[in-house]
C-alpha cells in the first residue's frame, strides 16, 4: 500500500466519544428562553404572510438584538468546540409552516451565508421521503426513507429544524472524525494513511458546467493545522459506474470499511432523537452525521427543514475542495451550483 501524508494524533474539544457526551447533554443542548423565542417569532412575522417562495432573508433584514450575540457564541462553539449543538424549544406547533420556515431562515442568516443544496438552487431544503429509490444514481439519499450512513454535506455547517417526526426510526447520529481517526491510527495506521489519498465521489447527476460527474478529494486532509473530512461512502461506491473514475484498491476498501466500522460503534458515536421544534447544527469539517431509516406516520410524514451555511471565521480548506465547493473563500463557499440552478427558498 502507498500511505498518504497523515495527520498527528488529534487532541481538543472536537475529539469526543458518544458514550461520554450522552452522559452530559447540557454540554451540547441550548434550551431557548421565552424571550429568545418571542424575539425570533417577532422577527419572522413580516415574512409569514403571502404565498410561494420566501425571499432570500439577510441578517440585516431580520433583527435579533439579544439572540444575535447568542448565535455568535453558537457559531464559535461549532467551529472550536464539540462541533454541534441541539437547540430546543422552538414552537413549531403554534405557528404556520411559513412562519416557522421564515424564522429558521432568518436564524440561519445570522449564523452564516445560505448555500444552494441541490441543482435546483434550494437555499431551504426539505428532508423527507418523496418516494424515490436510493438505487437510482441520480437520487440523493435524503429524498428517501433509507438510512443515510455517516457522511458530510458540501458546506461548512448543516442545520436542521424538525417539523414532523417519524412513526419509528429517523434517529440522528453524530461522530467525531478526530476520534475515528485516532482509533484508526491505533489499530491500523497504514490504512488510516490511505484516507489522505484522493478518492472518486459521485455527484449524483448534479454536475457543474465543465466538471466531471464525480470529484476526487481525499476523505481526510491535514491542511492549515486542521484535520478536515469529506465523505459519503454510498456515493464513493456509486462513482464506480463511471469508467474514467479511478478504481478503489482492495487496501482502500479495507480502509473505508474500518473507518465505517469505528464510526458505527455505539460507544463512539452519539445518537439523539430530534423532536418537533428541535434544531440541530453540525460542523461538517469535524463531524460526520447520519440518520437511521424510518417509517412514516400515516398522513403525517417525517419532515425536517435544512440549511447549508458557509461560516465566517471557519478554517481554510485544501485546494482540492474547489472541485466540490467552487470558491474556497471563507464565509462564501460550498453548495451545489449547475447551469440549471436558480437560487430560491421553497416553503414546501
Amino acid at each position: 500500500m502507498s500511505p498518504g501524508s497523515a495527520a498527528p494524533v488529534q487532541v481538543g474539544e472536537h475529539v469526543w466519544a458518544g458514550r461520554d457526551l450522552a452522559l452530559n447533554p447540557d454540554r451540547w443542548t441550548w434550551n431557548l428562553t421565552p424571550s429568545q423565542i418571542d424575539e425570533l417569532v417577532t422577527a419572522a412575522a413580516p415574512f409569514a404572510q403571502g404565498d410561494g417562495d420566501l425571499p432570500l432573508i439577510a441578517a440585516q433584514d431580520f433583527p435579533l438584538p439579544t439572540l444575535g450575540p447568542a448565535l455568535a457564541d453558537l457559531r464559535r462553539r461549532l467551529l472550536s468546540g464539540p462541533g454541534f449543538e441541539l437547540v430546543r424549544g422552538f414552537p413549531v406547533d403554534n405557528l404556520s409552516r411559513r412562519h416557522s420556515t421564515a424564522a429558521f431562515l432568518g436564524l440561519g442568516a445570522h449564523l452564516g451565508s445560505l448555500r444552494s443544496q441541490n441543482s435546483a438552487g434550494h437555499l431551504l431544503g426539505h428532508v423527507r421521503d418523496v418516494g424515490l429509490e436510493v438505487e437510482d444514481p441520480n437520487v440523493r439519499i435524503y429524498q428517501t426513507s433509507r438510512r443515510q450512513t455517516f457522511h458530510t454535506d458540501s458546506t461548512d455547517v448543516v442545520g436542521l429544524l424538525c417539523l414532523e417526526t417519524a412513526q419509528s426510526g429517523g434517529i440522528s447520529m453524530l461522530v467525531s472524525v478526530a476520534t475515528v481517526y485516532n482509533e484508526m491510527m491505533a489499530r491500523a495506521p497504514g490504512l488510516a494513511r490511505l484516507l489522505f489519498a484522493p478518492v472518486a465521489t459521485d455527484r449524483r447527476g448534479e454536475v457543474p458546467a465543465g466538471a466531471k460527474p464525480f470529484f476526487e478529494i481525499p476523505v481526510l486532509s491535514w491542511y492549515d493545522e486542521a484535520l478536515t473530512v469529506i465523505y459519503q461512502r454510498q456515493y464513493i461506491e456509486s462513482a464506480r459506474r463511471f469508467p474514467e473514475a479511478p478504481p478503489l484498491t482492495s487496501d482502500m476498501v479495507a480502509a473505508l470499511d474500518l473507518f465505517d466500522e469505528i464510526a458505527n460503534d455505539p460507544d463512539v458515536h452519539l445518537a439523539m432523537a430530534l423532536e418537533v421544534g428541535d434544531m440541530q447544527f453540525v460542523h461538517n469539517h469535524d463531524l460526520l452525521h447520519d440518520r437511521t431509516g424510518f417509517v412514516n406516520k400515516p398522513g403525517s410524514p417525517r419532515h425536517l427543514l435544512r440549511l447549508w451555511l458557509s461560516i465566517e471565521g471557519d478554517r481554510e480548506l485544501p485546494p482540492a475542495f474547489a472541485q466540490r465547493y467552487g470558491s474556497l473563500t471563507v464565509g462564501d463557499r460550498g453548495g451545489i451550483i449547475t447551469d440549471r440552478t436558480t437560487l430560491h427558498a421553497p416553503v414546501r
